[in-house]
C-alpha cells in the first residue's frame, strides 16, 4: 500500500502540537506544585497515620478552609489538566493519522512505539488523577509529565522515522498484540516508577522536614498509587512477553532464544513479580518496595533504549 504523505504530515503536526501542549501543561502543574498551599486534609491523614482515631471534625476532605475561591496556583493546576486532555486527543490523532497514512498499525518503529507508550502514560495519569483526586495527587503532574515531554522531544528529534511500510518479519497480528501490550504496560509503569522516587523524597521529609517533601502527597497515598498502578500493569506486561514468544515462534522458528531484549525483559518481569510477591507475602511496603519498583522501571528504560540502540540482537530493527 502506498504511503499517504499528506496524512503522514498531518500526523507529524499533531504529534508536535501534542508535545508543545504537554510542555505547557507541565508548566501549569509546576506552578501549582511550587506555589500552591498544602491541603489541610492531607495533614489530617498524617495525624491518622500517626495514631489519631479520626480526622478532626472540622476538616472536610477536599475542602480548603477559609478559601472560598480557588487560588491562582490551583487554577493553573486545573488548566494543566485541561491541557493534558487536549494534548492526549492530539496525541491520539497523531497515531491514528500515522496508521491511516501507512495502512498498518502505527507502532512499527521506535518513534511510533515511543509515541504509543507516552500516550498510555498520559491517559493513565489522567485516570489516576481522577481516582486519587481527594489526595491532591494533581501536584505530582510536573514530575510525571517531565519524562513524557522529554521522551516526546527525543521521539521527534532522535527517534523520528518517516512513514513507511514495515519489514516482512513485522507483518503479524501477534506482533500487533505484543507491541500493544508492551507499549501499554511500559507507559503505565512509568507512573509508579516516578511516584516511587517521590515516595522516597516524602519519607525523607517525614524524617527531616524540608520544603520539597512538604508539597508532595502523603507517603501512604504515594505508596498506594504506585502499588495499584503496578498491579494493574503487570498482567499486561506478562501477556506482552507471552505474545512476543508466540510471534517469535512464527517469525524465527523458536519462542525464546535469550536474545538481549528478551533477557532484559525477563529481568524486569522478575523484578516486578518480586515487588508484588513481597508485598503480598512478606508485607514489604514503604521504602523497600519503592526501591524495588524504581529498579524495575530503570530496567525497562534500559531495555527500551540501551538494548535497542547499543546492543546487537534480533530486536535491533525495532
Amino acid at each position: 500500500m502506498p504511503i499517504d504523505q499528506n496524512l503522514a504530515e498531518y500526523s507529524d503536526w499533531a504529534y508536535a502540537a501534542a508535545a508543545l501542549i504537554y510542555f505547557l501543561a507541565l508548566i501549569g502543574y509546576a506552578v501549582e506544585g511550587a506555589f500552591g498551599r498544602a491541603r489541610k486534609h492531607a495533614e489530617a491523614r498524617e495525624l491518622v497515620a500517626a495514631g489519631s482515631a479520626a480526622p478532626p471534625p472540622e476538616v472536610r476532605i477536599g475542602v480548603i478552609e477559609d478559601e472560598p475561591r480557588r487560588s491562582r496556583p490551583e487554577r493553573f493546576g486545573r488548566m494543566a489538566v485541561a491541557l493534558t486532555v487536549l494534548g492526549a486527543l492530539l496525541h491520539l490523532a497523531s497515531l491514528v493519522l500515522r496508521g491511516f497514512a501507512t495502512g498498518r498499525a502505527p507502532w512499527g518503529n521506535m518513534y511510533e512505539y515511543g509515541a504509543a507508550t507516552m500516550l498510555v502514560a498520559v491517559v493513565g495519569w489522567l485516570v489516576l488523577m481522577r481516582r486519587f483526586r481527594e489526595n491532591n495527587v494533581r501536584r505530582l503532574g510536573a514530575f510525571v509529565m517531565t519524562p513524557v515531554v522529554i521522551l516526546m522531544f527525543l521521539g521527534f528529534t532522535v527517534l523520528y522515522a518517516e512513514a513507511a511500510p514495515v519489514q516482512p518479519a513485522l507483518k503479524s497480528y501477534w506482533l500487533v498484540i505484543h507491541v500493544i501490550a508492551a507499549a501499554s504496560s511500559s507507559g503505565l509503569l512509568l507512573i509508579p516508577g516516578v511516584v516511587s522516587l517521590l515516595y522516597l523524597a516524602r519519607v525523607k521529609h517525614d524524617r527531616s522536614p524540608n520544603r520539597f517533601g512538604a508539597r508532595l502527597a502523603p507517603a501512604d497515598t504515594l505508596d498506594r498509587l504506585a502499588y495499584q498502578t503496578t498491579i494493574f500493569a503487570f498482567p499486561i506486561y506478562t501477556f506482552g512477553i507471552i505474545a512476543g514468544a508466540i510471534w517469535a515462534e512464527s517469525a524465527w522458528g523458536r519462542p525464546w532464544g535469550w536474545d538481549p531484549k528478551e533477557t532484559v525483559a525477563f529481568v524486569a518481569w522478575v523484578v516486578y513479580a518480586g515487588y508484588l510477591h513481597s508485598r503480598a507475602t512478606a508485607g514489604w511496603r514503604g521504602t523497600r518496595a519503592a526501591v524495588v519498583n524504581t529498579v524495575g522501571f530503570v530496567v525497562i528504560l534500559f531495555n527500551t533504549f540501551f538494548i535497542n540502540f547499543v546492543v546487537s540482537g534480533m530486536h535491533s530493527y525495532a
